[in-house]
């Protein structure tokens, strides 16, 4: 597979445009008009209705819990829920759409407006959401095991979905990619959506152009169901450069529908785009509005989660963080509550944030495991940071502690710094001795240190390090060695004036 790089927002003149709609589907037992059953992995055809299949003489029932859904998606958003919502039908033909149409929202969506935040190389980034409109999903045609033919399951028709569409606000695959985990993670907290990528839970179209920096928005190319974040970084990169090398070649963009080909890395045109009216849009018949009272608004409202970004200003707030740490330990309800418990147990946030988000983050991505799987507890953490705190431990002693802990080679903290030797050395004497016997050992880094060189320091330090097995506190070597090498030119300087 070609390997691509991700490519800056300003790339050989040209600024990068991208917009999502994402569909999300929604964790309900049965389809959005009908009782059929959503659970994924029946035999095809097995879990579709007489409504699914657009049989003569079924009419669709709105399904309450769907709703319930997209209620507490505008409320984790910030965004406006109509009062008033229509469902329309969204005309075209497809073997896999047995009615003709897609029931769909248009005109007055049930979710408007809105906005997801993130964190992209530490800089926060805001992407504007334009609407959220329930819909139902279409079938699935499949073309392996055909012998040349394809064959069609309608298991997925009717399934519930929430489109979240934004602003064209992306300047970047970075951006676009951070706004997708930022989304998926909103999505999945809240307990809409399973997320499941591989599955089809949370597919993503990513609307590309580019253009001059200044100049009115490029022809869009839009590349459908991108169901991996990594595809996602890849395809869109594909579709910048090869947009930009079109329009060097002075050939235009032609507005298109395209797929990615995880194999080649590259994207292709499956077909020409179609524009709103060309689903020739109109007012489900059979579907009166769509009507959600402020009480039912509040109702959900009082039954939420605390969402993530609550509890990133609470952090911010209770436990002094800064807000990209917070915004870090925030990403799934147990990292929060995992922090959490290891900030209250020890005293110092800021420590047990260093090391949720750097030495378990690292550990927890290697070994491709959630947090809800960790290998040290947060508390034996908090006795961890203890003991850094109390001078037990030094830094890197305390790694090869969470070494211990981490691989099951011991329970207890104290009990892995016993059986390691790792208890560091405060013996004001022993360390005094062993200042003394660098500073004699070697005269030459004493005078480059004099001379201003800050290495020839550093080399002491480390010469008394190696002495003491790496059990001195480094703390205790810097004043004391800087303490005597003070001295040492006071004499120096004493023996000349005499």
């Amino acid at each position: 597979m070609t390997q691509i790089n991700t490519v800056p927002p300003l790339i050989q003149g040209h600024e990068v445009v991208i917009g999502f709609e994402t569909h999300a589907q929604l964790a309900t037992a049965s389809k959005i008009f009908s009782r059929a059953s959503t659970a994924f992995g029946a035999a095809p055809n097995t879990q579709a209705c007489a409504l699914d299949m657009a049989l003569p003489g079924t009419l669709p029932v709105m399904n309450r819990e769907a709703v319930r859904c997209a209620i507490k998606l505008g409320l984790a958003l910030g965004s406006r829920i109509a009062p008033i919502s229509v469902f329309a039908r969204k005309n075209y033909f497809y073997p896999d759409l047995p009615k003709g149409y897609q029931i769909s929202q248009f005109e007055l969506p049930v979710v408007q407006g809105g906005e997801v935040s993130f964190f992209v190389e530490g800089e926060k980034k805001t992407v504007r959401l334009v609407r959220a409109h329930l819909e139902e999903d279409a079938g699935k045609s499949l073309h392996e095991d055909f012998h040349g033919q394809s064959g069609i399951d309608l298991n997925r028709a009717g399934t519930p979905l929430l489109e979240i569409v934004t602003e064209p606000d992306m300047r970047s695959t970075a951006e676009a990619v951070a706004y997708a985990k930022e989304l998926h993670k909103i999505v999945t907290w809240i307990g809409i959506c399973d997320g499941n990528m591989q599955e089809g839970s949370f597919r993503c179209d990513a609307n590309v152009s580019v253009r001059r920096p200044g100049e009115p928005l490029g022809t869009r190319r839009e590349i459908k169901n991108l169901n991996s974040f990594r595809f996602m970084q890849q395809a869109i990169d594909f579709e910048i450069r090869w947009q930009i090398a079109e329009l060097q070649e002075g050939r235009a963009i032609e507005q298109a529908t395209v797929l990615f080909d995880p194999d080649t890395g590259e994207t292709r045109a499956m077909r020409s785009k179609e524009d709103s009216a060309d689903y020739r849009y109109f007012p489900d018949p059979d579907l009166p509005p769509l009507c959600i009272s402020e009480q039912w608004i509040e109702q959900t409202r009082a039954q939420m989660p605390e969402l993530p970004r609550g509890m990133a200003a609470r952090f911010v707030a209770d436990y002094g963080l800064p807000e990209y740490d917070s915004t870090m330990l925030t990403q799934t309800p147990a990292t929060g509550a995992y922090f959490e418990a290891a900030a209250r147990a020890s005293g110092q946030p800021k420590l047990v944030s260093n090391w949720v988000m750097g030495e378990i983050s690292r550990r927890l991505n290697a070994e491709e495991i959630g947090i809800e799987a960790v290998k040290v507890p947060a508390e034996k953490l908090a006795q961890l940071i203890a003991r850094i705190q109390d001078g037990t431990l030094s830094h890197n002693a305390a790694r090869q502690v969470f070494d211990a802990l981490w691989n099951g080679e011991a329970a207890e903290v104290d009990a892995a710094i016993e059986a390691k030797g790792l208890r560091q050395m405060n013996d004001i004497g022993a360390l005094e001795k062993m200042v003394d016997e660098a500073i004699a050992a070697n005269p030459g880094n004493v005078a480059q240190f004099k001379a201003g060189k800050d290495k020839a320091f550093n080399a002491l330090v480390g010469q008394v390090m190696k002495a003491s097995k790496g059990k001195a506190n480094p703390a205790q070597v810097n004043e004391l060695l800087r303490a005597r090498l003070s001295g040492v030119e006071k004499d120096i300087a004493n023996d000349a004036s005499g």
